[in-house]
Order: C-alpha cells, then structure tokens, then sequence
C-alpha cells in the first residue's frame, strides 16, 4: 500500500506554501505529493495569490525533492495540447531523477475555462481519448523512430517524439465515475485508475467495473493499481476536529457522513483497512487547508507508521 498527500492549491495558495507542503510530505514518509490541475478556485473566499501552474509547479519541486512521487490528479485535456504535455512531462520525469506521473481526465469546470479564454469543447471525452494515444505513442516511439498521428482533433507529423522520460513507462492515471467509456480507457491506458469522494460502496462498484473492463480487454486485471482519494481531516480531540473541520467550512455532523477521513487514529485505520479490503493499493489523503501543517504533522507521524503496507 502506498500513501500520498493530494492538495486542492487553485484554492488560494502560492508556490511557497506548495513546497513547504511537498518537503515536509517527503520527510514524513509519505510516498508522494500530488495536486489538482485548476485554474480557478471553487465555492466562495479570497482566491488570492491566484492559480499556480500544475507542471509548472511540479517543475520546481521536481529540484526541490528527492524521493516523493510528483504528479497531477488530475490534469484536464483541455488545458494543454498532447505533444506539449508529453514534453513537459518527460522534462519533469528528468528533473526529478523519474518521479514524474500523469493523471490526465477530460475537464469539467466549465467557469475556469471561460475565466482564462479556453476553449470547452461539448465532446471532451473524444479529446480524452486522443490524447492518451498521442501522449503514450510519443513516450513508446523508439528512439532514432518518428511518431505520427492523423486524428480527428490532432495531427503530428514525422514527430521525433522526444525527449523521452527517465522511467521506462510514466504512470498514468485515470480516474472517475463513468460507466463504460472511463473504466475502457483506464483498462487500454492507465496504470492507476483513481475514485475520488465516493462512499465506500461506490468505490467497491467503481473497481468492479474496471477490473471487468481489463477482462474484456484482455489485460490482467491485477496489472491496474486501484487508488481511492478523501478529503481528510484528522483531530485526535473533539476541539482540534471541529476546528479544521471549521477552517475548511465542515461541521463534524455533516463530515461524518460524508466520503472522507474524519478523526484520528482509531477512525482513520479502519477506514484504510477496508479500502483496502476493496482491493485499493493506493491511498490520497487530501489536505484541505494547505497551511496547516501540524495536521499534516499528526497524519504522518501519529498514523502513516501505523497504516497496512
């Protein structure tokens, strides 16, 4: 089992307040630091300082870590043309001594596209799709061999499909809810498939359907990672919990009946335990509140050492 920090920074938090988060994720224990890719911040408050660029970003801590992995959960196809992407990425899997991975998902956040003038297209999924043979034929192309691709949305021509990453194959990851086409995809391309914010009989439902998906394709479904992402919020007292949970706007009442990790230790193991049990081999624990770093403190030093490996 492996156990990685997930943040949310489109919610107000600059590039500092980032590697402060990622460096001391990295001497906790944990196995990796991952970020959302948003270009603007959800729900009400001060969005101030403004949107961070998620590989830009990963660029930086990439030189500023050593041994946690890097990545995004996840990056939108609408955001970034695949050559680009599959450059950036390879470039960050360098800086990083081949700590680079890539959640990649179809976007949904209509307001941050028109906020920053990019385009939306209706049939996202398509453009999914795409990407992922672009990006991946980039990175599989031998050297000396050039790539091309004559799709519907994109054309490349005698590509020298370079630089290649440091790691043989980038973990990719897909994730979400979708009942036939994400589960095909995540089969065909990932090497994670990721549920997010769901009950524990939605996730169970969620991985049923993909490790079908890997049958149907022919893929044996053991080969996929299974990962589940909560926002968590840990207090070993009922005053320390009800005031992170406050912080992020959550009452105890209503986050104990909601997808996430709420409580200490005792609350927080058994949750894992039976994520597990479903067959995750990946946890994200999602800092909501960036700045609180004695929470994420308690979580690594008080429970990490005693989660399931």
């Amino acid at each position: 089992m492996e156990y990685c920090v997930f943040t949310e920074p489109q919610q107000g938090f600059s590039y500092a307040q980032q590697l402060v988060s990622a460096q001391a994720t990295e001497r906790l224990g944990f196995d990796g630091w991952f970020r959302s890719d948003h270009y603007l911040a959800m729900g009400t408050g001060d969005p101030f300082p403004g949107p961070t660029d998620a590989w830009t970003t990963l660029a930086g801590l990439a030189r500023e870590t050593e041994r946690v992995r890097l990545g995004t959960l996840v990056s939108p196809v609408t955001f970034r043309h695949p050559g680009v992407l599959a450059i950036q990425v390879a470039q960050v899997d360098e800086m990083s001594g081949g700590r680079a991975e890539l959640g990649l998902g179809a976007g949904w956040f209509e307001q941050e596209h028109e906020a920053y003038g990019i385009p939306f297209p209706a049939r996202r999924f398509d453009l999914f799709q795409e990407q992922l043979e672009v990006i991946t034929g980039l990175w599989e192309t031998p050297e000396g061999q050039t790539f091309d691709h004559d799709g519907a949305a994109y054309r490349l021509t005698q590509s020298p499909a370079l630089p290649k990453p440091v790691q043989p194959q980038v973990p990719v990851v897909i994730g979400g809810g979708g009942l036939k086409r994400t589960p095909a995809l995540a089969a065909r391309f990932a090497t994670e498939f990721n549920i997010g914010f769901q009950p524990e009989d939605k996730v169970a439902d969620a991985f049923e359907r993909v490790l079908q998906a890997c049958v149907d394709a022919g893929r044996a479904p053991g080969s996929l990672k299974l990962s589940v992402a909560l926002p968590t919020v840990v207090g070993q007292d009922d005053a320390t919990l009800d005031r992170r949970l406050a912080a992020i706007g959550r009452d105890r009442g209503g986050a104990e009946g909601e997808a996430m990790f709420v409580g200490g230790a005792d609350e927080i193991i058994p949750k894992v335990e039976r994520l597990a049990a479903l067959g995750a081999t990946r946890i994200y624990f999602q800092q909501v509140d960036l700045t609180d770093l004695d929470q994420l403190e308690e979580l690594g030093s008080d429970i990490l050492p005693r989660l399931p490996r």
